[in-house]
């Protein structure tokens, strides 16, 4: 069975695409919301690289958590790098700690995200219930049933 975690780390994982999709879509109608992409371009062909990566996230494969993690490390981990050169330098403004706050953001859902199917790879849904696998998952039982059920030979 797959864990609240794995499920709210999903979760965050499309709202965070929303939220990436929403400042793309503000920035190209000349709308000011507080965050801007970095590249216009990158930033949509990530918009679209991203949904098979979170399809091969829900479906707990380790490749796509693995290209998920590189594509946003690529994109954000330099504005990341400058951003917190740029405040340890003197320029900490709102628009610099937002920046890198969504940088931060940017970088650790995806890592989590791939932790989380590390650790808990062999860990799937089952088809199953948990209420009856004592008894389709137990050959003594079973066993047992058969042995009582040879010896009752009721007859009319």
């Amino acid at each position: 069975m797959v864990s609240m975690i794995s499920y709210l780390l999903t979760f965050l994982a499309v709202l965070f695409w929303l939220f990436r999709l929403v400042v793309a879509i503000a920035f190209s109608m000349d709308m000011d919301i507080g965050f801007v992409p970095l590249n216009m371009n990158i930033e949509i062909g990530l918009l679209f690289a991203t949904i098979p990566c979170i399809i091969l996230v829900i479906k707990r494969n380790i490749i796509g958590a693995f290209i998920y993690l590189v594509l946003y490390i690529s994109y954000f981990g330099k504005d990341l790098f400058d951003t917190v050169m740029g405040i340890v330098n003197g320029g900490a403004s709102v628009s610099n700690m937002s920046s890198a706050f969504v940088s931060i953001v940017g970088i650790a859902i995806p890592l989590f995200t791939l932790i989380d199917i590390a650790v808990n790879n062999g860990r799937k849904g089952s088809g199953g219930s948990r209420k009856t696998n004592w008894f389709y998952d137990n050959p003594d039982y079973d066993r047992k049933l058969d042995e009582r059920a040879d010896k009752n030979n009721y007859r009319l």
